[in-house]
C-alpha cells in the first residue's frame, strides 16, 4: 500500500484556513492591496495547485495500464464534485442576504428563476460571462466565487491525462520550466506585479488563471516523479510556520515599483512551494496528537475553501453598507472565520462523505485512491 501522506493533508487545512482569514481582513482594505492584512493569502490557491499536482501523480501516475482516462476522470469528479455543487447551493440559498445598496445592489430585484438557473449551471462549472453573472463582480460562478479555481483544476487533470501523463521526465521539466518564464514574465513584467485573478471569463484573467495553474500543478507532478524529499523533524509545523510567514508578508514595494512583488511571488511559487510540499512529504508524524490535527485539517480543507465565501459575501456586504472599520467588525470577523470551519465539517459528515462513499460503491470498480 502506498503511503499517504499525512503532513500534506494538514497543510492544505493550514493554508484553507489562511485563505478564509485573507478574505475576513480583505474586507476591511477598501480593496487596497498595499494595506491588506495576512496580504499574500491568495497565494494558497497556487499552493494548491503545486500540491494537487504532486498528489494526483503520486496516486494515479503508475495505474494507467490498468486504468482507462474515463476512469480517472469518475475518480476525480466523485473526489471534487459534490462539494462543487453544495457550495453553489449554500450560495444560492444565501443569495439574498447578502444584497446591498453599494455592492450588490441587483440583488434585491434578481428574479428567483435566474437565481435557480445560475445555480444549476453552477453545478456543472460551466462558466458564465462577465454580462451573464447575477453579482455584478464579474465572476464565472457569481454564487461562489473560488470555484474558479475548481474550474482550472479540472483542466489540470484533463491535461494530466491527455498529454502530460505521457511525457517522460525531461520533457515535464522543459514544460515547467516554460511555464515558470511565463510566470515570471506576468508576475514581474506585467500590470499589477501580482498573480491576483483568474475568476472571471474574459481573455484578462483565462491568461491569469491559465498562468497561476500551470506551473504549480505540473512542478507538483515532477516533484513527485522525481521523488527528491526533504527528511527534517517537525515537518509539519515547520512548514505550517513557512505558509505562515509567505501568506503574511506585506505588499513588497509600491505602485511605482510592482516589479518588487512580483519578484516575491516567483520566488514563493517556483521555489518555495515546491520546497514545502518536498519537506512535508518528506517528513512522519509520530505524535499521535499531531497526526489527528493533520487528518482534521486535511478532512475539512477542501469543504472550507469551497464553502466559505458566500459568507464572505454577506460579510463584504454588511462591513461595506455600515462603514464598519476593523476595529468594530474583528469579532464578527473572527464569528465568519468560525462559522466556516462549522459549516465545513457539518458539510463533510452529513453530506461529501456519505455521497463520495456512495459514488465510489455505484461507479469505481477498483478500490478507491485518496488523492485531494
Amino acid at each position: 500500500m502506498k503511503k499517504h501522506y499525512e503532513i500534506l493533508d494538514g497543510l492544505r487545512g493550514v493554508a484553507a484556513i489562511l485563505v478564509v482569514a485573507f478574505h475576513v481582513f480583505e474586507t476591511f482594505s477598501g480593496g487596497n492591496r498595499f494595506v491588506q492584512i495576512i496580504n499574500h493569502g491568495y497565494l494558497a490557491v497556487d499552493f494548491f495547485f503545486i500540491l494537487s499536482g504532486f498528489v494526483v501523480a503520486y496516486a494515479y501516475d503508475d495505474r494507467w495500464g490498468k486504468m482507462t482516462q474515463w476512469e480517472f476522470y469518475k475518480r476525480r469528479l466523485i473526489r471534487l464534485q459534490p462539494m462543487v455543487i453544495m457550495g453553489m447551493i449554500i450560495g444560492a440559498a444565501l443569495y439574498y442576504f447578502q444584497a446591498s445598496d453599494i455592492l450588490f445592489p441587483q440583488i434585491a430585484t434578481m428574479p428567483v428563476w435566474k437565481l435557480i438557473l445560475v445555480m444549476f449551471v453552477g453545478f456543472t462549472l460551466i462558466p458564465l460571462t462577465p454580462s451573464a453573472e447575477i453579482r455584478g463582480w464579474g465572476e464565472m460562478h457569481p454564487l461562489n466565487g473560488p470555484a474558479w479555481s475548481l474550474f482550472f483544476e479540472y483542466i489540470a487533470n484533463i491535461l494530466y491525462a491527455l498529454f502530460f501523463r505521457k511525457f517522460s521526465n525531461k520533457v515535464m521539466a522543459v514544460f515547467v520550466v516554460i511555464f515558470a518564464g511565463l510566470l515570471i514574465n506576468y508576475t514581474v513584467f506585467g500590470p499589477k506585479g501580482d498573480v491576483i485573478g483568474g475568476w472571471s471569463l474574459n481573455f484578462e484573467q483565462l491568461n491569469v488563471g491559465f498562468t497561476r495553474l500551470l506551473y504549480p500543478f505540473f512542478a507538483g507532478v515532477l516533484l513527485s516523479r522525481l521523488g527528491k524529499l526533504i527528511h527534517i523533524k517537525g515537518a509539519f509545523w515547520v512548514c505550517s510556520l513557512l505558509i505562515f510567514i509567505i501568506l503574511c508578508v506585506p505588499r513588497i514595494g509600491d505602485e511605482n515599483s510592482l516589479w518588487m512583488n512580483g519578484i516575491y511571488e516567483s520566488v514563493c511559487i517556483i521555489l518555495l512551494f515546491p520546497l514545502i510540499v518536498s519537506i512535508g512529504a518528506g517528513g512522519e508524524i509520530k505524535n499521535p496528537v499531531s497526526l489527528k490535527i493533520c487528518k482534521m485539517l486535511g478532512d475539512i480543507s477542501y469543504p472550507i475553501y469551497i464553502t466559505h465565501y458566500p459568507l464572505i459575501y454577506w460579510f463584504t456586504a454588511w462591513v461595506v453598507d455600515n462603514k464598519v472599520s476593523l476595529q468594530d467588525g474583528y469579532l464578527v470577523g473572527i464569528g465568519v472565520l468560525v462559522a466556516s470551519i462549522v459549516l465545513a465539517f457539518l458539510c463533510l459528515k452529513l453530506y461529501d462523505e456519505p455521497v463520495r462513499n456512495w459514488l465510489q460503491k455505484k461507479f469505481q470498480k477498483q478500490k478507491p485512491v485518496s488523492a485531494p
